[in-house]
């Protein structure tokens, strides 16, 4: 029967030879890769005194954004928890009261806001889905490690911004601090 891609192949069982029977040539190629990798230089960092610089297009830690004026972005439209293919943000939406305009941005708000990291996929729908770009998926920080399950489910104490920082970031994460980076063997590299 034909395939319906036409890549098939028709596999022979054809007898090894003698050189191929004892793995000798082998062994011996993947010897010399051994050596040839033991005199190259290293890509070793250390780590957490030296930090290796992420790509632009590396999604990491979470953010819930605040505007200009110190407010929180986010209205509780639902669309970050909708689009997320692994289900792991949930929200409650309340409407904000008398005293709290300069908490919150419109009349609806986020009472309840939290993303399950041990679910999250990082693949950024909910970036893309927030009409208000409330949240963002920083380039510049891990998910810090835990043993504790329950502290993998990250409230907006840990998701919002302390202050509005629109200078000095990268792609929506907080502000930098002093930090040293290993840019792929360029020495290390202050960043203000």
């Amino acid at each position: 029967m034909e395939s319906l891609s036409g890549r098939s192949k028709q596999v022979v069982n054809k007898e090894l030879t003698f050189k191929e029977r004892i793995y000798l040539p082998a062994i011996l190629g993947g010897m010399w890769i051994t050596l040839k990798h033991f005199f190259m230089k290293k890509t070793t960092i250390k780590y957490p005194e030296v930090k290796r610089e992420f790509a632009e297009s590396y999604r990491g830690l979470h953010v819930l954004k605040k505007d200009e004026n110190g407010a929180e972005r986010c209205t509780a439209c639902g669309l970050c928890a909708l689009t997320c293919p692994a289900e792991a943000i949930t929200m409650t939406a309340a409407e904000r009261k008398n005293g709290e305009e300069g908490l919150f941005r419109e009349e609806k708000y986020a009472a309840v806001y939290e993303i399950n990291m041990l679910r999250c996929i990082f693949c950024g729908l909910c970036e893309e889905a927030c009409p208000k770009e409330a949240i963002f998926l920083t380039n510049e920080e891990l998910t810090p490690a835990n043993y504790d399950r329950g502290d993998f489910i990250y409230g907006k104490d840990k998701l919002v911004e302390p202050q509005h920082h629109p200078i000095g970031k990268i792609r929506g994460g907080g502000p930098l601090n002093q930090r040293n980076y290993h840019p792929y063997g360029k020495g290390l590299v202050t960043l203000s």
